[in-house]
């Protein structure tokens, strides 16, 4: 193999809110953690087995959110997840059934029956129901650089307003990695890629080196960098900044031209819980009644009408190894073309949200391992790297303050200040405030009212998440993501004035304990609000 002239670095974002109702098996909000398990996180996991299996070496990064650990670890919703699973494969097993009058239909429910199965035993019988613990392998064989994020994917650029509720952000999201992980994490996922000058200082304080931003935050810093985002760049506060590299985003992220949208590809929007005849279908899909998703689709993405050809998992399988081939010439090209202006190795980065791979693009999961083993065995100009790995590497890195940034639409805050959600944030700074006067007012609390005080951060935490303003700008799910912020500010509220008034009820506690049980083995007092 030719000696690297650059380097690729794939950084994945895994996150979901957190979403848990023991008192309720009818909100198909946590059916997203199931999806997310069974089309993204488990065929990551089987994918990178088979490259270690076959002894290809491999690096790529990516983040585990502090909701999404929490809920993998949840014993509650593992349960439910086996549920979930065991649905489908009875859905599929009368699929079987129904289709034998299609050889083609009868083969694609064969194989979601044997997908499904096989997935509840990895969850069961390989990972002991917490898949947590195959990411942490991977970690520590070398392949893997996990990062944290902030403690409920908070966001940032509005949060400042009040600093501490982003120092709490960064430190949460560090000391749950800690306890996951047993270990400290060198980078973090800022929240949307939120970036602010004002969290430098935390982000050093809780030992963070390196951040993730969108293009213009590099781009547009403060003197302009050498090398536009094809090396890192370090603020005056001593953190470095990785920028996503547009040409190779494009090309996978593109809901126009990107490989996603091929026609040989799974078609999200055709499901088995639409399609079928509603009675057959109905103890598949919403307690309502509604019709959801079932995993279960037959149809490739084939053309832009409704009118769909039936999906060949071969046709598939080719097309994603023919586009990831694509991929690999053209880094080598753009690695060829910027090395002969660089005085340093490029590194182009590929940060994208974890669910695009499998969720979104089905293929995404088998796309990545054929790339890894293209990059391994074929002759290439670059390797594949961590960010950690770089800064290693390349300690030498050009002093520049980044741009403030996000990856929301045009780039800013708009996606989660805007006139259909604006209304959210002066609740959130009030209690931001009020959090930080308690944890002043009762710095050494113990018993009933530490546990009181320690619920009323979780509440102002799952508030604070940016996925409730994302559903209301979107559009979908709107109704849960408002209930959401109001239930999580009203048990805020109650629990400030019990606190204040020294009336705590621990009836209630107990009830919000159970059901928001987040962070709930760590003191979020003054070491992060103070």
């Amino acid at each position: 193999m030719n000696k690297e002239k650059g380097y690729v670095s794939f950084i994945l974002h895994a996150h979901l809110p957190f979403v848990h109702h023991p008192e309720s098996e009818n909100y198909i909000e946590e059916q997203w953690l199931f999806e997310a398990i069974s089309e993204t996180y488990i065929p990551l996991l089987l994918n990178f087995k088979k490259l270690e299996e076959e002894n290809v070496d491999f690096r790529i990064t990516m983040s585990l959110t502090p909701p999404l650990l929490y809920m993998l670890d949840n014993k509650l919703l593992q349960k439910r997840y086996i549920k979930y699973l065991k649905q489908r494969i009875e859905l599929a097993e009368k699929e079987l059934k129904r289709t034998t009058y299609d050889e083609r239909l009868n083969n694609l429910a064969k194989y979601y029956f044997d997908r499904y199965s096989n997935d509840l035993h990895v969850f069961k019988d390989v990972y002991n129901c917490n898949i947590i613990t195959g990411f942490k392998y991977f970690q520590d064989k070398g392949f893997l650089e996990i990062i944290t994020c902030g403690a409920t994917h908070g966001f940032f650029p509005i949060l400042y307003v009040n600093e501490k509720t982003v120092k709490a952000q960064i430190g949460i999201g560090v000391k749950t990695y800690e306890k996951y992980f047993g270990r400290k994490p060198r980078g973090i996922w800022l929240p949307e890629c939120g970036y602010i000058p004002e969290a430098d200082k935390y982000l050093k304080e809780f030992g963070i080196e390196y951040i993730i931003t969108e293009t213009h935050g590099i781009l547009y810093a403060d003197p302009t960098p050498r090398f536009g985002t094809f090396t890192p760049i370090v603020s005056p506060n001593g953190v470095v900044a990785f920028g996503r590299d547009i040409e190779s985003s494009r090309q996978v992220w593109s809901s126009i031209n990107g490989y996603p949208g091929d026609y040989n590809y799974r078609e999200f929007y055709r499901d088995l819980g639409y399609d079928a005849d509603y009675e057959y279908i109905k103890p598949y899909i919403a307690h309502n009644g509604a019709r959801i998703n079932t995993g279960i689709k037959y149809y490739r993405i084939t053309s832009n009408d409704y009118h769909k050809d039936y999906y060949n998992v071969q046709w598939a399988k080719d097309t994603a190894e023919r586009q990831a081939g694509h991929f690999l010439d053209s880094r080598v090209a753009q690695i060829n073309d910027l090395s002969k202006f660089m005085d340093v190795p490029p590194i182009v980065v590929c940060p994208y949200d974890a669910e695009l791979y499998g969720h979104w693009w089905y293929e995404g999961p088998y796309w990545l391992y054929i790339l890894f083993k293209k990059i391994y065995y074929d002759k290439c100009n670059f390797k594949l790297i961590t960010p950690g790995e770089y800064i290693d590497k390349y300690p030498n890195i050009q002093v520049c303050t980044p741009c403030r940034s996000s990856w929301g639409a045009n780039g800013y805050n708009e996606v989660w200040l805007n006139e259909s959600n604006d209304y959210v944030h002066r609740h959130l700074h009030k209690a931001g405030d009020l959090m930080v006067e308690l944890i002043n007012k009762y710095p050494d609390a113990t018993g009933i009212q530490k546990r009181a005080l320690n619920q009323a951060a979780r509440e102002l935490l799952l508030a604070q998440s940016s996925d409730w303003l994302f559903i209301i700008t979107n559009g979908t799910m709107v109704d849960y993501a408002k209930n959401r912020i109001k239930n999580h500010i009203g048990r805020f509220m109650k629990l400030y004035n019990q606190i204040t008034t020294d009336t705590i009820d621990l009836e209630y506690l107990k009830s919000l304990e159970k059901l928001d049980c987040i962070f709930h083995d760590l003191d979020l007092g003054k070491e992060y609000f103070g």
